[in-house]
């Protein structure tokens, strides 16, 4: 495998920290004595691990990188704390970056038969919605907005651009139905790759409608959302319309990332190396997974030029550009989106990889929170959702790497240039929220305002943002 932009030259090993771990398989392994680790320090072994193996792949050093892989596998456990889960898939999505890179028809044989049913699609999801409270919250916030921009109107057209989960709806069907001088007629559209799920959304919102008295159709489009007719969407004249889009967006800044990859890395390279050098100089006083990457890497590759916020930095999707125009071009009364609060969309494999750990923690440590570790449950949403995209934002590249994620403050300047104007979310959207959060028990979940805008965060980390955009006239 050749070395890959951002790798490290790094030699040395972070088991150096710990002189009695071998790095040879075989003769001199330590694998006894491995199980016998206290917690804290199996937790920092293994974080050190993940990093040195991380850049032995970005390297193309597949031999340092079978060493370190080995290694791990005797800490690593999908059953076992919050940092063994997290370092099962890590370790896994490594794995399948070397098969893919270096021996692609072996990665094709042995993931051939690996097709996920829709069914399992639709119960993973489906899982999500039950066990965080973000999918709840977002749709709260959500809902509160467009029945406050909607006031008045005789006619309200949606459009959701992942219509999966019926609840969102039927909420906003039951709040529109009190509302004094009587409900809208209400069109939802709905896109979704799967018939099944537009299927199933139209029959129970059917229902609902008919139950309260609500002039209601549903408009089912079967697609991709890069692949997306807008004159599918059929709006009409004398429509008030509003778009949701639930952590939807980023999968379309897979389009073009070419120009990232005609940027310079030297510079990268550079200050990656020292970076690495001193993310694995870590202070054993810090036991936690969590703790080391807020202490740690909060700031690691903040200086690489895909964190930065300049219009240029935005450049290199033109489906997103082309997508968002189109919307515009729409003239929505509302538009609300909610995006992963992470930046995992950098240009290199160790600023993907910090960027992923420092997230999936969070989430991994939500669910060690609320749910036993042998729950089925658990496992199902760690291994088929998270665990997939975890290995999509390490393993692909190109137009594969869908889990795109980036922070609001991209988001803003992004809808800015496309001609949207910001829509403060209401004080009233924010108090259903943290009431929701209250009734349903959810301790250590938090709401926070900034600029009108809002954050979903697991105790003080931001994890998924809510914003409110509206159609603005070109002057």
């Amino acid at each position: 495998m050749a070395p890959e932009d951002g790798a490290s030259s790094v030699t040395s090993s972070p088991l150096q920290f710990f002189p009695w771990v071998s790095l040879s398989p075989g003769y001199g392994s330590p694998y006894p004595w491995l199980r016998e680790l206290k917690s804290e320090e199996r937790g920092l072994c293994l974080i050190h691990l993940l990093l040195a193996c991380a850049n032995h792949v970005a390297a193309g050093s597949v031999e340092n990188a079978n060493i370190s892989l080995e290694h791990i596998s005797h800490l690593a456990s999908a059953d076992g704390d919050t940092i063994q889960r997290i370092a099962a898939y890590f370790t896994e999505a490594l794995a399948d970056r070397i098969l893919k890179r270096g021996w692609p028809g072996l990665h094709r044989a042995l993931t051939f038969t690996k097709r996920s049913l829709v069914s399992e699609e639709i119960l993973v999801q489906r899982l999500f919605f039950e066990l965080f409270p973000f999918l709840k919250l977002a749709y709260v916030i959500t809902n509160q907005a467009i029945v406050e921009a909607m006031e008045g109107e005789k006619m309200v057209h949606i459009i959701d651009l992942n219509s999966c989960e019926p609840a969102q709806w039927i909420n906003l069907l039951q709040t529109l139905s009190a509302r004094p001088g009587g409900p809208p007629h209400l069109r939802i559209t709905g896109i979704h790759e799967q018939k099944e799920v537009l299927e199933q959304m139209a029959l129970r919102l059917t229902e609902e409608a008919e139950k309260l008295d609500i002039p209601f159709q549903f408009n089912p489009i079967v697609s991709k959302l890069e692949d997306l007719d807008v004159e599918s969407l059929r709006v009409k004249t004398g429509e008030a319309l509003a778009v949701s889009s639930v952590l939807q967006l980023h999968a379309l800044l897979a389009a073009d990332d070419e120009m990232h990859k005609r940027s310079s890395p030297s510079a990268s390279k550079a200050a990656n190396s020292n970076q690495f050098q001193r993310a694995l100089h870590i202070s054993k006083n810090q036991r936690t997974l969590g703790e080391w990457l807020e202490k740690d890497l909060v700031h690691v590759y903040s200086a690489s030029p895909d964190s930065a916020l300049s219009p240029l930095s935005l450049a290199p999707s033109p489906k997103m550009g082309s997508f968002l125009n189109a919307l515009w071009g729409l003239s929505p009364k509302l538009m609300v989106i909610t995006e992963q609060e992470s930046n995992s969309n950098g240009f290199t494999l160790m600023e993907r990889v910090t960027e992923a750990l420092n997230f999936y923690a969070a989430l991994f440590d939500c669910l060690e929170s609320t749910v036993t570790r042998a729950s089925v449950e658990r496992q199902k949403v760690e291994k088929m959702l998270f665990g997939e995209e975890i290995k999509n934002i390490i393993a692909c590249e190109g137009t594969d790497r869908k889990e795109r994620h980036e922070k609001l403050e991209k988001w803003i300047l992004r809808l800015d240039l496309a001609g949207f104007g910001r829509v403060p979310l209401s004080y009233h959207g924010m108090l259903q929220a943290s009431r929701l959060l209250q009734s349903y028990g959810y301790d250590g979940y938090k709401i926070k305002e900034e600029n009108g805008c809002l954050f979903i965060c697991w105790q003080d980390r931001p994890l998924f943002s809510v914003s409110g955009w509206r159609f603005r006239r070109y002057d």
